[in-house]
């Protein structure tokens, strides 16, 4: 046995373990035939023997470490269970990997936590990509069968397996959104959210909590999902398997009935559930069984909405939900029904009249209570022709009771599976194709195993036989495609299990035989068993417990198990009264009715039937059995008809915990699911295959003869024969080399054992070299040290003397210098001690004068400084006095003034006789005049007549002075002489004493302002730092909160522009619609004429566009099934009806935000123009929100600058002081502009009075505008079309940027300049309504696209420069008389909408191919090589081909002149777009995480850099959003061994997440002998390295591909254009206009 040659010493088995099932080991030893025993070493360093009686008893032998985490477990070496357990292991808790293939098997591995890695990202990363090429998936699973289905017209089928908690549930959840996403119809019509929408209601009325989970499907389903010929959802159908009805009526300990339940209970204070009269689930008998009624983390009252809102989606109407809820809420009301019993013996019972539980019961489901009461306790018996009422005793009762509410839920459930039916069903056409996804229960067996999991093993069972052969059949068809020469492969058949089930006389057959046996008993069924199937031979499978006599066994295919017979024939009956159905079919409820009148149509009455002795021998009943074996036989005949894809789910624990891994209960559903049985085939043939290329690149080392590439599956053939003597462990096929398991592993030991030797070969010359270069060295170095240490010797004696000879003349001179140096030592010490004596005592005298002189001085200064300051306070009183008083004053003065200013009599007084007055001045001036005269000529005279009196004066005192010089002077003269001059000498003295003290106090004031200057200057300085301080620390506090502002603004433009998209595809939706609405109607569409387009209504807030559910007002609309019949026990209908007009909510609401009626917008039906109004509404209302936040945002600017202000103005007590003299100052300006308005507003009443007098001189009128365009209002259509509409592709490339808005500015400009506001208005719309009716038609044209965003852009621009607010307005121009704010906003939001559009375009373009050229692209001379497919590819994409995309969306940017911040925004988005989407599926593909691959990126990312950089496109961060696939392409280059690398890698890709770079880690696959797989250890060593390295991004694997950047415009000024200089080309057929 080949295999045999592997059991060496070192290598590592697994042996069993109790507690972890498998452990692995190591042998000490060889293997030896003869010995009996195995030396192990097993973990902590632990030996034993291991008994080996044969080679057959070997233990298991570990796989190579290359297959460690491999992520297909058939591609193993060794193939059993140890080796696939420890290869799931190693997946779920060290790669955080919960999804392995195991051949056609897609293995799910519970995880008990959320993971992104279900995102539309990981959507788009599996769409369209191979099945083999990606990780393992359940989106890869659900592509396989999307694109098989597409590429072979062929139904297919994904069967969902496993035990309850296993995940199966979301696992279809998660299938069924990838087909809504990647089928999604090019209509975008509602099948896929209907597709969607029927998961809640399904989980609502069909899951409940177990004991193992805690969302458990109690059912099973098969959802057919249907496509059309183009691959798009055209509709869906679901079929329902056993439902757990005695779920209902019962539940175990820590369980829950259905979660419809507890999510009406929770519900119970909704203004419409008080109807219901519920209370609490704690409070009924059907929902306080398991004990806990709630589970953790999840909320009953949004999950009730959830269901709510599924129902609305798929057309169930609000009163049909509530007549559900009346039926659910009537069951729970049900099961609180006291049935008591009477008698002696108690075979009778009956219930209260009072019964308020009955009563409830009975009005919910509009029945009789008196009835329903008798018949509760009562039954009817037909004996030979006669009836019969007869009493039942009390748990008859009860079990009658609960028989009803099981049957009324089984109703409910299947009518609401047919209602879901109906809403997916496709209406327009049948669908070609469909996808069936199966989520169905898996092999279960408890302690007490019943009736529900007899019939749920029993599908398992041949749900198993249908996976064995389906496996079985692969295998061969790849066995016949290679052409081999193979033996058969036998695999267990479980054919005998299900023969001794369903067989003639089978377990099925005899309990349906004994059910309708008049006196059946399970007891006597079981007999039957014992004696047909243990009798003579005995069946195998069969088997009769040792201590039980009411119990079997069955040998299942998973595991043997044990079933209780009890209650089998009542559940197999699934019996309910005649009666108790009659009473309910007499309902006054509609639906209740509706639900029970099938039951007298046929014997095929839904899991279940009605017992009714009378029609007993006329009538087969179908028993569950029965139906449940029908079903399920048509579910296989379905499932063998498609193509099946298997999905099995693995619960790792039983705790619930997330990624805890238990191996006995992994090894448990591993066996019970059948993946070992595929281990089991695989392993029985071929199962390690390898391609010759892929063999040759990795083995050849071994292989001799040719090395080349092209003759590799030669030098295999050849070489094989010599490395594997058994020729029949090996096959070679066309494509392939196959192996028997173990024979890779031998092939890696060989391999190993040739590079050791290899390696021990280069170690040897290496060492030989090294040795020999290190003596060579050595030998050279000792020579150089002999020579320099001698010549060290002989420097060192001749030093030596040296040193001697200097030492005894610096003795001499030493000693010399010590006694000279103490003797000036002496000598000064003596000088020093004389002067500080001296300098002491005069120091000391020099004080005390200081010490006096200052105590003077201090007592002048105070003595100064207390009668300044009595002086100063007094002036300050009588000021403050002065002031109080003139201030009292002044109001009273001012009081009266403005009293008499507002007086409309005191105008009235002030302009009454004003004329005549004016007439009366005049006149009074003109006499005024005249006496002026008459008194200047009298003035005159008198002038005369001084004069002439002044000679004679002057005359008279000549004569008198000529006098007294001849009389002598008198004694008395002399002594007032005398007097006069002692006089003015004391008046000198007293002068010059006040002259000298004015001079010594203006000394001492200036030697004070000396000293406050100095103390000012220092106070300025502190006060100047101080404020340098404050300042800095406000421009932090103010730069900190701009960012934080930006950052909202920011996040704000981004949701913004988010939700424009979203409007712009809500919009397109809506068009859709409308043409699909005519199509079915098979009527013509109104179209549009150019009238009518000029009145388009402008685009609503795209920022308040959100899907009509979630609309913020309540719909209001009558539906169009309003005709539908309602029940009487439905809440009263009045006003229900009524007539639509125009008072209606929704235009309340549409006055109330401003809104009118279009009468333009014409769609077909009347729900698309309710929707289409209410939609405007939710837009106008949400743009009215993003306004107030603008507003608050702008007032928080303000308030923290008004606050830098306050905080700068109080640093200083000098800024304090100006603040104050400013607004002093302001106060006297305000008051002198209150007096000039008051003399304005005098003025203007005098002009009112008098308008001759005051009119100022008539001037010329100003002259018209010229250098515009004039438009003729019957041409403002035609101009529309011929400009904007009908512009062709080749004359708008051919136009200049922007001439189309500069001839419509011109228009209107011209229009608003002659008055005609209208005019202009009405052009200025239809314009921005016909670009944007020309932006949807090419929406595909890159440069169309262009050129309309620069159209808008220059329009925007315009008439916002060209408002009436603004003051930039040029002289030439005067600003617009009407108000184009709207035209602006809509302008605004259309470019972002453009701008988008032009960004999606290339998108589309790349998406295809930015993985395919960055990733793989050209080959390189680096020894890798490219994938089969992409190299089969002659048109395979390219980095040239990227970079021809990028080329074009520059050359359409660069043509119409837009902003260059505008081109850089769009290739940051561009580049973010590429780096995430390459990155994305890097993380996926295990073929491209290589080394060689990494360089291939980097030169691929390269080549993108320099292109970007050559067109400075560098800023703005499109570069640096390549950061994130650089170093994931650095990642994949750098070593991976050491610690050192680890951090290293740590330390380097800080773009990249922690879960990104384990998975990169984790999906590394070597390429060359050079590489090796990444350890298990490294990558844990780097996982604990990035557990100290805080992450601001979230937690996530993928990047977000459709991240929108927010777009800001630039603020530009756009340049004066004049008509006659703008060049119209012929093509555009505007000659109409006239320049002007």
């Amino acid at each position: 046995m080949a295999t045999l040659r592997l059991y060496t010493k070192g290598a590592s088995v697994w042996i069993p373990d109790p507690d972890a099932v498998w452990v692995s080991a190591q042998l000490l030893q060889d293997y030896n035939p003869e010995n009996k025993n195995v030396l192990l070493q097993l973990p902590g360093e632990k030996e034993a023997q291991y008994p080996v009686a044969a080679a057959s008893d070997l233990p298991p032998l570990a796989n190579p470490d290359i297959s460690e985490g491999e992520n297909d477990l058939t591609a193993l070496s060794f193939l059993h269970e140890p080796a696939i357990l420890h290869n799931l292991r190693v997946r779920f808790l060290d790669y955080n990997s919960i999804y392995t293939y195991c051949g056609i098997v897609l293995v799910a591995v519970n995880p008990y936590d959320e993971l992104p890695i279900y995102g539309e990202e990981v959507i788009d990363a599996y769409s369209g990509q191979d099945m083999a090429e990606m990780e393992p998936h359940i989106f890869s699973v659900a592509e396989d069968s999307y694109r098989t289905m597409i590429r072979e017209e062929n139904n297919q089928s994904i069967i969902i397996s496993g035990e309850s908690g296993s995940g199966k549930t979301v696992s279809a959840k998660f299938t069924m959104r990838y087909f809504a996403v990647v089928g999604g119809a090019a209509q975008q019509t509602s099948v896929e959210d209907k597709v969607l929408a029927s998961n809640p209601i399904m989980e609502a009325i069909g899951n409940a909590k177990t004991t193992r989970n805690d969302n458990s499907s109690r059912f099973g389903k098969y959802i057919q999902i249907g496509f059309g010929r183009k691959g798009d959802i055209i509709g869906a159908n679901m079929s329902t398997y056993l439902l757990e009805k005695s779920r209902v009526v019962f539940q175990a300990a820590a369980e829950r009935n259905y979660h419809i339940f507890y999510q009406l209970c929770a519900s119970r204070q909704l203004p419409e559930m008080r109807s219901l009269k519920l209370a609490g689930p704690e409070h009924f008998r059907y929902t306080n069984q398991g004990g806990d009624t709630n589970i953790p983390g999840t909320d009953d009252v949004m999950e009730m909405e959830r269901t709510r809102n599924a129902f609305t989606i798929l057309g169930v109407f609000p009163d049909q939900q509530m007549e559900l809820y009346r039926i659910l809420a009537a069951i729970l009301h049900l099961g609180n029904v006291k049935i008591q019993g009477s008698g002696r013996t108690s075979d009778r019972s009956y219930i209260d009249s009072d019964d308020s539980s009955l009563a409830i019961f009975s009005k919910l489901l509009g029945v009789e209570a008196a009835h329903m009461a008798h018949w509760l306790c009562h039954r009817r018996l037909v004996l030979a022709g006669d009836a019969l009422v007869k009493p039942m005793t009390g748990q008859q009762a009860v079990e009658a009771r609960d028989a009803l509410a099981k049957h009324v839920y089984e109703q409910m459930f299947k009518w609401t599976v047919h209602r879901l039916n109906s809403a997916l069903r496709s209406q327009a056409s049948r669908a070609r194709t469909f996808i069936g996804v199966l989520d169905i229960y898996g092999f279960e067996t408890f302690e007490r195993n019943s009736f529900e999991q007899f019939c749920i093993n029993y599908a398992n069972e041949k749900l198993q036989q249908q996976f064995n052969r389906h496996v079985f059949h692969l295998e061969q068809e790849e066995y016949l495609r290679e052409e081999l020469t193979w033996r058969r492969i036998e695999f267990s058949d479980n054919q005998q299990c299900i023969h001794l089930i369903e067989g003639q006389l089978g377990l099925l057959d005899l309990l349906d035989e004994e059910c309708r046996m008049p006196k059946g008993s399970d007891d006597s069924w079981v007999q039957k068993l014992y004696d047909q199937h243990l009798t003579g031979r005995g069946h195998p499978h069969f088997r009769k417990p040792r201590m039980s006599n009411s119990a079997f066994v069955i040998l299942h295919f998973a595991d043997t198990v044990q079933y209780e017979c009890g209650s089998f024939l009542d559940k197999n009956r699934d019996t309910v009264f005649e009666e108790l159905v009659n009473v309910l079919k007499a309902s006054q409820s509609e639906l209740v009715a509706e639900l029970f009148q099938s039951h007298g149509k046929g014997p095929n009455v839904a899991n279940g039937s009605i017992h009714s002795e009378r029609r007993a021998h006329r009538e087969h009943k179908l028993t569950v059995g029965f139906q449940f074996r029908q079903s399920l036989q048509m579910l296989m005949d379905t499932l063998n008809s498609t193509t099946p894809h298997y999905v099995r789910c693995i619960k790792p624990n039983d705790l619930k915990e997330p990624f805890m891994f238990d191996p006995k209960r992994t090894v448990q559903q591993l066996r019970a699911c059948g993946v070992l049985e595929t281990i089991r085939i695989s392993a029985a043939g071929f199962p390690s295959r390898w391609t010759y290329e892929e063999f040759f690149f990795r083995y050849r080392v071994l292989l001799r003869g040719s090395q080349r590439w092209e003759e590799a599956r030669l030098a295999c053939v050849q070489t094989l024969p010599q490395l594997i003597p058994d020729p029949d462990q090996y096959a070679f096929g066309k494509t392939k080399v196959f192996f028997r398991a173990g024979q890779v592993a031998l092939l890696e030991r060989l391999r190993a054992e040739k590079l050791r030797g290899a390696a021990v070969i280069l170690q040897s010359w290496v060492r030989g070299w090294l040795v020999r270069i290190h003596y060579t060295r050595t030998l050279k170095a000792t020579v150089i040290i002999q020579r320099y240490w001698r010549g060290a010797l002989a420097r060192r004696l001749a030093q030596t003397l040296r040193y001697t000879r200097a030492a005894l003349v610096i003795q001499k001179t030493y000693r010399m210098l010590v006694d000279r140096h103490m003797f000036l030592l002496v000598r000064q010490a003596a000088i020093t001690i004389q002067a500080f004596v001296k300098g002491m005592l005069t120091r000391r005298q020099y004080r005390l004068l200081l010490a006096e002189r200052a105590a003077t001085l201090l007592q002048a200064r105070v003595r100064g400084w207390l009668a300044r300051r009595a002086f100063t306070r007094f002036r300050a009183a009588v000021v403050f006095a002065q002031c109080c008083i003139r201030r009292k004053a002044a109001r009273k003065e001012l009081l009266k003034l403005k009293t008499e200013a507002r007086s409309v009599a005191r105008y009235k007084e002030l302009n009454k006789g004003m004329e005549v007055k004016l007439m009366q001045l005049q006149i009074r001036a003109d006499q005024e005049a005249r006496e002026r005269a008459a008194l200047k000529e009298t003035l005159r005279g008198e002038r005369e007549f001084s004069a002439a009196e002044l000679a004679s004066l002057r005359a008279k005192i000549e004569k008198l002075e000529a006098g007294q010089k001849k009389v002598s002077p008198s004694p008395a003269c002399s002594v007032v002489s005398m007097e006069v001059e002692q006089e003015r000498r004391r008046t000198e003295e007293k002068a010059a004493q006040e002259l000298q003290q004015l001079t010594q106090a203006v000394e001492t004031l200036q030697r004070e302002k000396v000293s406050l200057t100095r103390e000012t200057e220092h106070l300025t300085a502190c006060l100047l730092q101080q404020k340098q301080k404050q300042e800095a620390i406000v421009q932090k506090a103010v730069a900190e909160a701009t960012v934080a502002l930006r950052a909202e603004v920011d996040e704000e433009r981004r949701k913004h522009q988010g939700l424009l998209r979203e409007f712009t595809r809500l919009e397109q939706r809506c068009d859709n619609l409308s043409e699909m609405s005519q199509l079915s109607e098979g009527t013509r569409g109104l179209l549009r004429s150019d009238s009518m387009l000029s009145s388009e209504p402008l685009s609503p807030s795209p920022q308040s566009l959100t899907p009509l559910s979630l609309s913020p007002f309540p719909s209001t609309f009558p539906s169009p099934e309003e005709v539908r019949r309602v029940s009487v026990t439905s809440p009263s209908v009045e006003g229900r009806f009524f007539e639509w007009n125009l008072e209606t909510p929704m235009e309340h609401l549409m006055d109330k935000m401003g809104l009118t009626k279009e009468p333009a917008v014409k769609l077909e039906g009347e729900d698309l123009a309710h929707a289409y109004d209410a939609v405007r509404v939710a837009n106008k209302f949400l743009e009215s929100q993003l306004l107030s936040l603008r507003s608050q945002w702008e007032e928080e600017v303000e308030r923290l600058r008004s606050q830098l202000v306050r905080v700068s103005s109080g640093s200083s007590f000098h800024q304090q002081d100006l603040l104050d003299a400013s607004e002093q100052e302001c106060a006297r300006l305000r008051k002198e502009v209150k007096e000039l308005r008051n003399s304005v507003t005098l003025r203007r009443l005098f002009t009112q009075v008098f308008p001759s007098a005051f009119l100022p001189d008539p001037q010329p009128k100003a002259p018209a505008l010229a250098g515009l365009f004039q438009c003729r209002r019957r041409d403002e259509s035609k101009l529309i079309r011929n400009l904007i509409s009908d512009v062709r592709t080749d004359v708008g490339v051919s136009l200049a940027p922007g001439l189309a808005a500069n001839v419509v500015f011109l228009c209107v400009r011209q229009a608003d300049s002659r008055g005609d506001q209208s005019a202009a208005l009405s052009l200025c719309r239809s314009a921005v309504s016909a670009m944007k009716t020309a932006l949807k038609k090419h929406n595909s044209d890159l440069e169309m696209t262009a050129l309309w965003l620069k159209n808008i852009s220059l329009l925007h621009d315009l008439l916002t420069r060209h408002k009436s607010k603004q003051t930039s307005v040029p002289e030439e121009f005067p600003p617009l008389t009407f108000d184009p704010s709207q035209l602006i906003h809509t302008l605004s939001e259309l470019r972002i909408q453009a701008y988008q559009q032009l960004v999606s375009i290339t998108e589309k373009r790349l998406q295809n191919s930015i993985a395919t050229a960055l990733l793989e692209g050209e080959d390189i001379a680096t020894g890798s090589r490219r994938r089969a497919t992409s190299a089969a590819e002659p048109d395979a994409p390219t980095m040239a081909g990227v970079l021809r995309e990028l080329g074009a969306l520059h050359a359409a940017i660069s043509h119409q002149a837009l902003h260059v911040a505008l081109m850089e925004h769009a290739f940051h988005q561009l580049a973010y777009f590429m780096s995430a989407t390459a990155l994305n599926s890097l993380l996926f593909r295990k073929d491209v995480c290589c080394c060689s691959r990494g360089i291939h990126i980097r030169l691929n990312v390269s080549q993108l850099e320099e292109w970007l950089r050559s067109r400075g496109l560098q800023t703005e961060g499109a570069v640096t959003s390549l950061s994130p696939l650089i170093q994931a392409a650095q990642l994949l280059q750098v070593g991976k061994n050491s610690k050192l690398d680890a951090e290293a890698i740590v330390r380097t890709c800080t773009a990249l997440s922690s879960q990104q770079i384990v998975k990169l880690l984790s999906n590394y696959t070597p390429h060359g002998d050079v590489e090796e797989r990444v350890s298990v250890n490294f990558i844990r060593s780097v996982q604990a390295l990035l557990k100290d390295r805080a992450e601001a991004q979230p937690r996530q694997v993928l990047l977000e591909v459709k991240r929108v950047f927010p777009v800001i415009f630039p603020d530009e000024t756009p340049p004066a254009v004049r008509a006659d200089e703008l060049v119209i080309p012929d093509a555009l057929k505007i000659s109409f206009l006239h320049r002007v």
